[in-house]
C-alpha cells in the first residue's frame, strides 16, 4: 500500500513515500548507528572508514532480521528517514505483506509492487522486472523492502536482478535472510529490560510508559509503577509489538491486575508465530504469541469475530468496507463502528489517516492470528466472497460513474484501495465462477487503466479472457480495455487482436455504439504511426452518435478525441478544433478530466497554430492540472508538460519552458522511454521546442534548467504549472 496521497509524497523537501512518523520512537540508537554505517551511499562511515558495497560493483543490501512484533519496521523506517539526504532520487517504502495470502507470486509481481511504489508508469510491454531495472540503472535511491518472508525466494531473486545498478541500495525487513552474496544482516534484538528498574537506558519500559500515557493519561513512571512495569516488560521479553499490546490494557486495567494476568499465564496460544527454522529464540516468540492470545481472550466475543474477519483486508480499510464485509450472523451491521473503535482502543487494529481518510489497518503479526482464527471459524471462504462483492460492487460504480463528476473521486478510491481491489479480482479468478471474474477483472481493469495501473489491468484482464467467456456486455467491457491498455503500451499487434475480438462481439450484441468505439482500438494506433487519412475515416462515425452515461460513453468520448487528434495530425485544423471543443463542451457538461485534458493539448497546440500564444499557454496548463488532480504520472500529462513548454517559449519564457521540459522528461522516463507515445509528429514537435529554446538562451541554460525540471519531484513538478503567466514580453 503507498503512504500518503497517492503518488510520489514529500516529507519536507525530500523525495520518496515514507510515512510521516506518528508515534514517538523510543531506543534503538545503537542499530541506528550501525544502519547509518551499513548504508551509506557515499561509501565512508561517519568517521571517515569506508564501507562495504556489494562485490561486483552494485547496490548494498541489508535486511534486518527478527521475528514477527520485534520493531523491524519501525527501525527501517526511523533509519530510511535519517538517509533521504544521500538518495537524491528518493527514499521509498514497498510494503510486500499485502500480496500474502493473495496467490501473487514471482519477482514481476515483486516488480510491478516496486513500481507501483515508486510511481514509475512504465507503458511498455516489458516484463516489470526488466522494465524497473532499466528505469533505476542510473538513480541513487534507497528501495526499503518491508516483510519479505512471506515471499523470500521471490524476494531474492527479484533483487538480485537489481543489484547491478550502482547507486540503488535495499534495506530489507524478513524473518530469515534472503541468502543473497553481500547481503549484511543486522539482528533486531527486543528492546532491553533493566532487572534492577534504576537504569537510565531501560527503553523497553520507557516505551510502556509512553503508550500507557495515551491511554490512560497523567501515567508516569514513580517509585511505585516502575517496578511493576518493569515486572510486565520482562514478563513480554521486551518485545516492542507485545509491549504496546499490553500498555493498551490499561483502559480497562489497572497496572497492578494487568502484571497478575500476565504472570499468572503459563498457556503457549500462539504456536502459528513460532519459528519455522529454529533459528529465533522460543522464548521471544512465546512473549508475542502469549500476549496476542491474551489480548484475544481479553476481547469480548463480538470482538474477536470481528478481528478475524477484518483480516481479509489488505492495505487497510475504512468503516464502510469493514461494515459491508465482516458483518453477518451475531454481528449486525450497526454494532461494527463500536466494536472497531474497541478494536482501535486495544490497538487490535490501527487508525491510518495517512491517505488523508478515516481509515484503519491491522500490523502483519496481528492480521496473521485473525487469519488463523478465521479459518478456524471456517469463514474464511465465506468472508472473501463477501470481500469480493463489496469491491465487485464498488469497481462496477466506479464505471458507471467515471465519465461524470465524481471522476476524480473514482481515481482516489481506486488508488486508495489498489490493495483490495487485486486481492479481490485475484481471488475471484482462482474460483470457478468465471462470469463474476469476467466482471470484476472488466470493471477493476477499466478503471486501473485510467488510473495509471495499465500493467496490472492487463494482467488481470490477460486471466480472465483466457478462459474464453462467453459473448456479452462484460466480455466487451474487457476486450475494450484490453485493447485500449495495450495502445497506452505501444504493443499494436495486440490492440489490433483485441480490437478485432471486441468487433466480432460487438456485431453480436447489434449494438451500433459498441461498434463505433472499436474505432478507437483501431484508429488511435493509425494516427500514431502518422496515418492520420485513415484515422479519420475509421472513427468518424463515433461522433454521429448521442454519448451514452455509461462506461461505454467513455469509450465513445475517447474515439472521438482521438479522432480530433487525426485530423490535428492530417492537417486539418478546422475539423480538429470543431470536434475536440464538441468533447470538451460534452466533457464539462459531465464534469469529466481525464478525455477533457487531452483535448485541452490538441487545442493549445491549434493556438499555437494560430499565433494565439496566451490561449495556447490557458488550454495546455488546464490540461497538466487536470493530470495532477487525477494523480496521473504517465505519456498523456508529458504530453501536457511538452505542450505547455511550446506555449512558454512562444510567450518568451525560455528558462521555465526548458524546466518543463526537464519535467516532462522525467514523466517520459517513467512511462518505459516511449517518449511522445512513439508517434513521428510528437518527437519532431518536442524536438523543435528544444530548439527554439536553445537558441534562445543558449546550450549551457538550457542544460540547467532542463536538468533543474528534470530533478524535481512529481508533486513539484506538477505543481510547477501553476505559475504559467508569462513574466516578460520577449
Amino acid at each position: 500500500m503507498s503512504y500518503g496521497v497517492p503518488g510520489e509524497a514529500e516529507t519536507g523537501e525530500w523525495s520518496g513515500n515514507l510515512p510521516r512518523e506518528t508515534r514517538s520512537f523510543i531506543g534503538r540508537q545503537d542499530e541506528l548507528a550501525r544502519l547509518d554505517v551499513m548504508l551509506r551511499p557515499d561509501g565512508r562511515t561517519a568517521g571517515g572508514g569506508e564501507t562495504q558495497r556489494h562485490r561486483d560493483g552494485g547496490s548494498r543490501l541489508v535486511t534486518l532480521l527478527g521475528p514477527g512484533g520485534v520493531g523491524k519496521t519501525r527501525l527501517a523506517l526511523r533509519a530510511a528517514h535519517g538517509m533521504r539526504a544521500a538518495y537524491p532520487d528518493g527514499v521509498w517504502l514497498v510494503e510486500l505483506s499485502p500480496l500474502h495470502g493473495i496467490g501473487l507470486t514471482g519477482p514481476s509481481v515483486l516488480g510491478l509492487v516496486v513500481m507501483e511504489a515508486l510511481r514509475v508508469a512504465d507503458q511498455t510491454t516489458r516484463p516489470a522486472e526488466e522494465a524497473l531495472a532499466a528505469w533505476i540503472a542510473d538513480k541513487r535511491l534507497l528501495l526499503v523492502l518491508d516483510s519479505c518472508e512471506h515471499l523470500l525466494e521471490d524476494c531474492a531473486s527479484f533483487v538480485d536482478a537489481l543489484r547491478l545498478a550502482p547507486h540503488v541500495d535495499i534495506l530489507a525487513t524478513s524473518r530469515r535472510r534472503l541468502g543473497l552474496p553481500g547481503e549484511q544482516c543486522l539482528q533486531v534484538e527486543p528492546l532491553p529490560v533493566d532487572e534492577s528498574g534504576t537504569a537510565a537506558r531501560d527503553d523497553a519500559v520507557t516505551l510502556f510508559a509512553d503508550r500507557a500515557a495515551a491511554v490512560r493519561p497523567g501515567f508516569v513512571l514513580d517509585e511505585a509503577t516502575r517496578p511493576v512495569a518493569v515486572s510486565v516488560c520482562q514478563y513480554l521479553d521486551g518485545v516492542p509489538l507485545a509491549v504496546e499490546l499490553a500498555a493498551a490494557r490499561l483502559s480497562t486495567l489497572s497496572l497492578t491486575d494487568l502484571d497478575t494476568h500476565l504472570g499468572t499465564r503459563t498457556d503457549h496460544l500462539l504456536a502459528l508465530l513460532a519459528s519455522d527454522d529454529g533459528t529465533e529464540d522460543p522464548s521471544r516468540h512465546q512473549a508475542l504469541r502469549t500476549t496476542i492470545g491474551w489480548s484475544h481472550e481479553l476481547c469480548a466475543p463480538l470482538e474477536r469475530l470481528l478481528w478475524a474477519r477484518l483480516s481479509v483486508f489488505t492495505g487497510g480499510f475504512d468503516a464502510e468496507a469493514a461494515q459491508e464485509v465482516c458483518a453477518g450472523g451475531p454481528l449486525a451491521a450497526g454494532q461494527v463502528p463500536v466494536l472497531l473503535d474497541e478494536l482501535a482502543a486495544q490497538s487490535i487494529v490501527q487508525r491510518d489517516r495517512r491517505t488523508g481518510t478515516d481509515r484503519f489497518r491491522m500490523l502483519d503479526t496481528v492480521r496473521e492470528y485473525g487469519a488463523d482464527w478465521l479459518g478456524e471459524l471456517g469463514e474464511e471462504d465465506a468472508v472473501r466472497l463477501r470481500h469480493r462483492e463489496y469491491y465487485r460492487r464498488l469497481a462496477r460504480d466506479g464505471c458507471a460513474e467515471w465519465n461524470t463528476g465524481r471522476q476524480v473521486h473514482w481515481c482516489e478510491r481506486v488508488l486508495t484501495d489498489h490493495a483490495n481491489l487485486r486481492a479481490a479480482v485475484d481471488w475471484s479468478l482462482d474460483r470457478p465462477d468465471r462470469r463474476a471474474a469476467l466482471e470484476i477483472a472488466g470493471t477493476v481493469g477499466f478503471l486501473w487503466r485510467h488510473c495509471g495501473h495499465v500493467r496490472d489491468a492487463n494482467r488481470c484482464l490477460d486471466r480472465a479472457l483466457a478462459a474464453d467467456p462467453a459473448p456479452g456486455p462484460d466480455l466487451l467491457r474487457a476486450l475494450w480495455t484490453r485493447g485500449a491498455g495495450a495502445i497506452m503500451q505501444g504493443d499494436m499487434d495486440a490492440a489490433a487482436e483485441h480490437g478485432r475480438r471486441f468487433t466480432d462481439v460487438a456485431r453480436q450484441q447489434a449494438d451500433p455504439v459498441a461498434l463505433s468505439v472499436s474505432a478507437y482500438l483501431t484508429g488511435s494506433q493509425l494516427a500514431l504511426r502518422g496515418r492520420s487519412a485513415e484515422a479519420v475515416g475509421l472513427m468518424s462515425v463515433a461522433a454521429r452518435l448521442r454519448v451514452r452515461d455509461d462506461w461505454l460513453g467513455s469509450a465513445q468520448i475517447q474515439t472521438i478525441g482521438a479522432l480530433a487528434y487525426a485530423h490535428l495530425m492530417s492537417g486539418d485544423h478546422e475539423a480538429a478544433r470543431a470536434v475536440s471543443e464538441e468533447v470538451r463542451a460534452e466533457c464539462a457538461r459531465r464534469g469529466e478530466h481525464w478525455t477533457r485534458s487531452t483535448s485541452d493539448v490538441i487545442v493549445a497546440k491549434l493556438d499555437l497554430a494560430q499565433g494565439d500564444t496566451a490561449a495556447g499557454v490557458r488550454n495546455a496548463a488546464r490540461a497538466v492540472a487536470a493530470h495532477r488532480l487525477l494523480r496521473s504520472a504517465g505519456g498523456l500529462a508529458a504530453l501536457a508538460l511538452d505542450t505547455l513548454a511550446s506555449a512558454i517559449v512562444a510567450a518568451g519564457e525560455a528558462h521555465r519552458a526548458a524546466e518543463l521540459l526537464g519535467i516532462a522528461q522525467r514523466l517520459w522516463d517513467r512511462a518505459g522511454g516511449r517518449a511522445q507515445l512513439s508517434s513521428p509528429d510528437l518527437i519532431a514537435a518536442r524536438r523543435a521546442c528544444e530548439r527554439v529554446i536553445r537558441d534562445k538562451i543558449g546550450d549551457p541554460a538550457y542544460e540547467q534548467a532542463y536538468e533543474a525540471g528534470r530533478a524535481m519531484s512529481y508533486e513539484q513538478g506538477m505543481s510547477y504549472e501553476a505559475d504559467t503567466t508569462p513574466r516578460t514580453s520577449g
